[in-house]
């Protein structure tokens, strides 16, 4: 029995994917896409210093130094 029932959902929901996209758009249009940018750079450069402090102290515990951190992919294993 075929359904009349024009609203398609999940995968194939078209008038979410609409909205989606006009909704992308207008955020790229307002200019916050900047503000985010830079946001988001200030956070990363205190968050990578936080990150390299902790790696640090792991290896520090650590009983033998991890292999894949430095691996050459161009020679077979």
């Amino acid at each position: 029995m075929a359904t009349t029932d024009k609203q398609v959902k999940g995968e194939g929901d078209h008038e979410a994917a609409r909205h989606y996209n006009e909704s992308t758009q207008d955020f790229v249009d307002s200019g916050q896409v900047q503000e985010q940018e830079e946001t988001t750079r200030d956070v990363s450069e205190q968050e990578r210093e936080r990150l390299t402090t902790a790696e640090k102290a792991g290896e520090e515990k650590a009983k033998e130094h991890d292999p894949s951190i430095n691996r050459d992919y161009s020679e077979p294993a």
